[in-house]
């Protein structure tokens, strides 16, 4: 059934992007439907740090920051392997700032710099080692949200939401304690920081122009008309509805959570995703029955995973970014062989997990292990231990696997012993000499903002030996923030067709879009500024065509 409610613009999902999405082509004129699958709002973006990459950004400029467009597109073409389209990088790096200035100048968004932190390949031609193009949105008290404070989904990934990354070592400053006072008052106000800090703020300039977002709504079906879109049918707990309008953008997130595929288009293996697990690939479906040309579909946000008790983290896992990075652990495969930079950056390092063994068949460092020590645990814990307290007696969970020798924990884990031992020999000469000739970690300065903070901006930040037992190790596996392929786009986010001509009034941005990243991931945050970058071309596209009808309309 039609229930009657038209829209000029209807924006499929809750996310940064599409929240962008909603408020340019609002401000455009457009009569904009905001849906969401789930039962609450915010998407992968709520369960997120909240960081957003923005070459060239006003932030990043006034604090002296030099910076362009043009590097920009430089950085990024650097690490093409022709998988980025020039001028959809141009049309980013571009249209960023502007970006940036619409949502300050029009919303309660608000963005800051995350002081000094690197791209995450900052070496590369255009590539910024003193950081700038990372931006964050401070605290945001939800209770200007009204009832719609508790219908944001809240990552089980961070268990202090009222922080800032920029107050955390997650970008490795050490920072000032924050006062009793503080703290009491962002808990009074619940002031939420992170990604939720981002998406309070945009669903804030959503409700403020009365785009209420409709909930528990999975679109299923677009409605086309003569070629071009004219609705879409979706499924809720009330049965089928169906909405008209003219214009749908498509901001469904990735596919990371559907094995069929993950196992048909992903270059490698994806065991698990710490993405909402709403993403399920129903934007790639609804694209696909419309004849959408698909593009990047071999890629992923990837990120190593660790499994823990669900008494440690809700979700039964947690994202294994700090702990590799320190001075005191690397990381093995079963032939007890390091295999990478352990400090890398962690879609980057994703690619280790890809490199197949020809004779066996086989992915060569899956299964992987993270090998450390006691006094690395009682220095820093493993995922959320006793880092810091220093008790010779404390020792790790019994969840993570420990041996008096090096040997014993090798044949504990099924890891060729003579390989971990000939291995830790070698790491720890090559420590004493001050570098790792095999994998160059801690040569970038990407390596040396992480690690140890007391020691940035030096080799010393993660390189460290591994002496005296016992020894522990925990399984890394193969994961993912989510997918990065869908329907191919032009620069305004118009959903190509397989003769690659725009699909009329059909949109796609964020992770449901070929993103324009290709296989990279330019710096903290990389994932939210092209999504955002895109919703915003996406709705002003949107919008601006339903203002061309209307004076069409009125001129008749």
């Amino acid at each position: 059934m039609t229930d009657g409610t038209d829209f000029d613009v209807i924006v499929l999902g809750t996310g940064a992007a599409g929240l962008t999405a909603a408020i340019a082509a609002h401000e455009q004129g457009a009569r904009v439907g905001l849906f969401e699958k789930g039962g609450l709002v915010g998407g992968t973006t709520a369960w997120s740090g909240g960081q957003v990459w923005i070459p060239a950004n006003r932030q990043m400029l006034d604090l002296g920051k030099q910076d362009s467009p043009a590097e920009a597109v430089t950085y990024m073409m650097s690490m093409s392997n022709g998988l980025i389209e020039r001028d959809m990088a141009e049309t980013f790096a571009r249209t960023g700032p502007e970006m940036v200035a619409f949502l300050e100048e029009r919303t309660p968004v608000e963005f800051v710099c995350v002081p000094d932190f690197p791209d995450y390949h900052p070496e590369q031609p255009g590539g910024k080692t003193g950081g700038g193009r990372t931006l964050e949105c401070p605290v945001y008290p939800f209770g200007e949200l009204g009832e719609w404070a508790d219908r944001v989904t809240v990552s089980p990934y961070w268990p202090n939401r009222h922080i800032q990354v920029g107050e955390t070592t997650l970008c490795q400053a050490v920072p000032e304690e924050l006062s009793d006072e503080v703290k009491q008052h962002r808990l009074e106000h619940d002031e939420r920081g992170l990604g939720l800090a981002l998406i309070g703020r945009l669903l804030r300039g959503c409700l403020d122009r009365g785009i209420v977002p409709q909930t528990e709504h999975r679109a299923v079906e677009l409605v086309m008309d003569g070629g071009r879109v004219a609705g879409v049918r979706f499924e809720t707990p009330d049965g089928e509805r169906r909405v008209t309008a003219p214009r749908v953008i498509m901001a469904t997130g990735g596919f990371e959570w559907d094995k069929g595929f993950t196992t048909a288009f992903l270059r490698g293996p994806l065991d698990t995703s710490v993405s909402v697990p709403t993403n399920t690939g129903d934007g790639l479906r609804m694209a696909m029955r419309v004849g959408a040309m698909l593009g990047n579909m071999r890629e992923a946000w990837w990120m190593p995973v660790v499994e823990v008790p669900e008494e440690v983290c809700s979700a039964g896992k947690q994202l294994f970014t700090g702990e590799r990075t320190l001075p005191g652990s690397i990381m093995v495969n079963r032939a007890g062989k390091r295999f990478t930079n352990e400090a890398a950056n962690y879609n980057a390092f994703g690619a280790a997990f890809h490199e197949q063994e020809t004779n066996s068949c086989s992915y060569a460092n899956l299964p992987c292990w993270v090998i450390f020590t006691q006094s690395f645990y009682e220095k820093y814990g493993f995922a959320g231990g006793y880092g810091g307290e220093r008790l010779d007696d404390r020792r790790p969970p019994q969840w993570i696997a420990d041996a008096d020798s090096l040997r014993g924990l090798a044949e504990r884990m099924g890891i060729d012993p003579d390989g971990l031992e000939a291995t830790v020999a070698r790491w720890n000469a090559n420590v004493e000499a001050g570098s790792d000739p095999d994998f160059k970690r801690g040569e970038s300065m990407y390596d040396r903002w992480w690690g140890d903070p007391t020691c940035k901006g030096t080799r010393a930040a993660t390189l460290g030996k591994l002496e005296q037992g016992p020894f522990y190790a925990v399984e890394v596996k193969s994961g993912a923030l989510g997918t990065k392929g869908g329907p191919k786009t032009d620069a305004d986010a118009q959903v190509l067709s397989v003769d690659m001509q725009p699909i009329a009034g059909l949109y796609a941005v964020g992770n449901v879009m070929a993103s324009p990243m290709g296989m990279t991931y330019g710096g903290g945050g990389g994932t939210l500024g092209p999504g955002m970058v895109f919703g915003y071309r996406a709705g002003l596209h949107a919008g601006r065509a339903v203002a061309a009808e209307t004076r069409q309309t009125e001129d008749a």
